[in-house]
């Protein structure tokens, strides 16, 4: 089961590296982008979500999850069949989850390119954006 202090803590952790990696070399550090930015994007969905009450503090999400949903798609994207779940803005949120998410394992497995990692930091810092502004409407911050 992981507290709000766990949730926080962890995305401190994630957001250094990330940090670190960026002032390293965006190009020299693509495993870490892709790794951090994924596993920090879903922790602060958790965050939000547990400090929301809409999913219970044992509840997991998986980066897995955020596989973009094809226009012809018959079913519901897989994230809608793990987490049923309503809230404002969460188009827009899971939008920038399947961003870092279609281009993580090109930085964290594969070859990429300059404009992959550039993506997933772009989309993980207007999630990361977003993420505070809920927060902060709940009396929450990251610090």
């Amino acid at each position: 089961m992981t507290t709000i202090a766990d949730h926080k803590r962890k995305i401190r952790e994630h957001v250094e590296e990330i940090n670190d990696a960026i002032d390293y070399g965006i190009e020299k550090r693509p495993i870490t982008l892709g790794f951090h930015a994924s596993a920090c994007g879903v922790e602060l969905l958790e965050l939000f979500l547990h400090k929301s009450d809409l999913i219970s503090t044992g509840k997991v999400v998986k980066h897995s999850w955020f596989k973009r949903p094809r226009q012809d798609q018959k079913i519901d994207p897989l994230i809608e069949r793990k987490l049923p779940v309503h809230f404002a803005g969460k188009e827009d949120i899971y939008n920038l989850l399947y961003s870092v998410e279609e281009n993580r394992d090109a930085l964290v497995y594969g070859k990429c390119t300059k404009s992959q990692i550039e993506s997933v930091i772009t989309a993980f810092f207007s999630l990361k954006k977003e993420i505070e502004k809920k927060l902060h409407e709940l009396g929450e911050s990251l610090d």
